[in-house]
């Protein structure tokens, strides 16, 4: 009678957002990865706290931003090439190791007291590197994990709740790290978090079977790679969108120490309170999107993140005061990253499998390799006009974006209704 208060029916919708869990190995994973991201995010509120408290410097901001994420612009196509030849999990496990030793290396510098500015902009590329070879190998792994394609979809999504987590609990935790025992430790927390995620892989069964014989050069299978996303609409429209979004809307999070410091007139916590908010609204779409039950509507969807992410952005850039930027900020993050979770989503449900290592790689270096062409860009326009005129810049840039995609909306939904794949569950 009262249909508002069935409470099984309430259960019964949250289960069936986590229905992917049912995989053994994406269960494993999924709670491996979520401990390790937790540290990937305190670590990452750490790193932009201390370059900022070493250089007071908005533009240095924007050169770390750079470094840490520019090498997937050149490597991480060539990572998609090599996620369709080789196993998925071996290849992850070396990437985990090799980031486990830079946060470890990382402590060591603060701890001892000789970091330097250069020390964090090394470190920072190598990571990029590392990252590059990781995503692609990452997002491609997940159907080696569910070993089902009716759950695929869920765990794309719950992937994308996963990240989302941590980027809520992740910049709180590292927020008051940071002013209780300083940096070095949000370093040092973030190391010990990778042994979680090696445990779970290496307790994967699971295995990818690599090609009995790879007849093409790793340059043809790219060019194969980049004509397949070129000549199909749909996935083109999507990057292209995505890519547009990368340079003008994600750059934003890297001024985030600004704003807390200098504009607000906030400390440590404030950081972690704007890097929660954002957090927080894109765990909401993250969880949103765990949630469908078919990807069909995607596309419109898509158009009315996008709109929110520029929206959102622009109001921020407005804003003077903490509990007002708080609110708007969760805004901006459920706008961004369901945006981003849903083209990731829409584009795996389309793609042909024995090309879908490069697909995910062109779209990881959208904002992997493009977001640290904004961030240099943005960081030496702030020195000009200032942080908050330059971010409301690139919000009604994002809104315009926005606006051209919306045409394409039918062309995507119409071409891709092709693929049955798209209405199974």
């Amino acid at each position: 009678m009262f249909r508002f208060l069935d409470i099984r029916s309430y259960f019964e919708e949250i289960g069936f957002a986590f229905r992917a869990l049912k995989a053994r190995d994406f269960r494993r994973f999924f709670m491996g990865q979520s401990l390790s991201l937790i540290g990937s995010w305190i670590q990452n509120i750490a790193l932009g706290w201390l370059v900022y408290r070493l250089t007071d410097s908005a533009f240095l901001l924007g050169v770390v931003g750079f470094a840490g994420q520019a090498p997937a612009l050149l490597l991480t196509p060539f990572a998609g090439v090599f996620a369709d030849r080789y196993n998925r999990r071996n290849a992850m496990l070396v990437t985990q190791t090799l980031a486990m030793c830079s946060s470890i290396t990382m402590a060591t510098l603060i701890f001892t007291n000789v970091v330097e500015v250069w020390h964090i902009v090394l470190i920072a590329t190598m990571n990029g590197c590392i990252l590059a070879f990781d995503t692609p190998f990452r997002h491609a792994l997940l159907f080696d994990l569910v070993g089902d394609r009716q759950l695929l979809t869920n765990a794309i999504a719950m992937n994308s709740t996963m990240i989302n987590t941590a980027r809520f609990v992740g910049p709180l935790v590292g927020g008051a790290l940071i002013a209780a025992v300083g940096e070095g430790w949000c370093f040092a927390i973030n190391a010990s978090s990778y042994i979680a995620v090696i445990t779970a892989l290496l307790s994967v069964r699971g295995q990818r079977m690599t090609p009995p014989q790879i007849r093409k050069s790793v340059f043809t299978e790219l060019r194969e790679g980049i004509r397949y996303a070129s000549d199909y609409k749909p996935i083109r429209y999507l990057l292209l969108l995505v890519s547009a979004a990368s340079l003008l809307g994600m750059p934003f999070q890297v001024f985030l120490p600004v704003y807390a410091k200098t504009i607000l007139g906030g400390d440590a916590g404030y950081l972690g309170y704007l890097t929660g908010a954002v957090g927080a609204g894109a765990l909401t779409g993250a969880f949103f999107l765990a949630t469908r039950n078919s990807v069909r509507r995607f596309p419109l969807n898509i158009y009315y993140f996008a709109l929110m992410l520029g929206c959102g952005l622009s109001a921020f850039a407005l804003s003077r005061w903490i509990w007002l930027s708080i609110p708007i900020l969760y805004v901006t993050g459920l706008g961004m990253i369901a945006m981003f979770a849903s083209t990731n989503t829409y584009l795996q449900a389309v793609v042909d499998n024995e090309k879908r290592g490069r697909v995910v790689a062109l779209y990881g270096m959208t904002f992997l390799g493009i977001t640290p062409l904004g961030s240099l860009l943005l960081g030496a326009v702030s020195k000009w006009v200032g942080v908050p005129y330059t971010l409301l810049g690139c919000g009604l840039l994002c809104v315009v974006v926005a606006l051209l995609y919306r045409p394409k909306v039918p062309v995507i939904a119409r071409l891709a209704r092709q693929s049955a794949r798209l209405y199974e569950g």
